[in-house]
């Protein structure tokens, strides 16, 4: 009996550690088609003729860079949209300094995704903008706008979805002057979508009844 259930216990092992092994396997597996794919979309852009969108792209881009968009967009916001828009431009902003600090910080160390090779890829001059020297997965770019955008939609809707519109135009424009690869948009835009819906919850209003301890 001991050498039965001896038997078994070992046939077990052996189950659980080759089911393991096939898991890992297929998750490596996935992660290569994955990163098959984000190559291909990457030159695919390149490959594609755009010479009348390049250089507003690459001026947005730019644009972008520190944050200086969203901390335009946060002043005009606090001009004209009263106690309520400062309220938001200041959240918004909030958000930014969080997500960058997570993004910047955290997942890029944590990531370490080299920067596609732009020249490799023929992606045209025209498009060029500074390549940063930070590792390219997640996009800060791409981050800190979806972070802004959704906070301050969050207070202002309509406000908000013009915001996500410009958000989505930067984070294109970061694939399209060749410093990310399309997934590193995709993520970096889900990840501050979600820090700017935290931020937004809790820097909100409160009603009087919430505060009451």
């Amino acid at each position: 009996m001991v050498g039965d259930n001896s038997g078994e216990a070992a046939t077990d092992s052996q189950d659980h550690a080759a089911t393991s092994q096939s898991d890992g396997s297929m998750l490596t597996r996935v992660i290569d088609e994955l990163d098959r794919l984000d190559r291909d979309i990457y030159a695919a852009i390149a490959d594609s003729p755009t010479s009348t969108i390049d250089a507003p792209l690459r001026r947005l881009s730019n644009s972008a860079n520190n944050s200086k968009i969203w901390i335009a967009a946060a002043a005009v916001i606090s001009v004209l949209g009263g106690r309520p828009g400062r309220r938001a431009a200041l959240s918004g902003l909030v958000s930014i300094g969080v997500t960058s600090a997570v993004v910047n910080q955290g997942v890029k160390r944590l990531a370490d995704r080299p920067r596609p090779d732009r020249d490799g890829e023929d992606v045209p001059e025209a498009r060029f903008v500074h390549m940063p020297e930070s590792t390219s997965f997640p996009s800060g770019h791409s981050a800190s706008g979806f972070a802004f955008a959704t906070t301050v939609g969050n207070s202002l809707p309509v406000v908000g979805a013009a915001l996500r519109f410009l958000a989505g135009t930067v984070a294109y424009s970061r694939v399209h002057t060749g410093v990310h690869y399309p997934g590193d948009v995709v993520i970096g835009s889900l990840i501050g979508g979600s820090i700017g819906g935290l931020v937004s919850w809790v820097t909100r209003p409160r009603k009087k009844n919430e505060l009451a301890p």
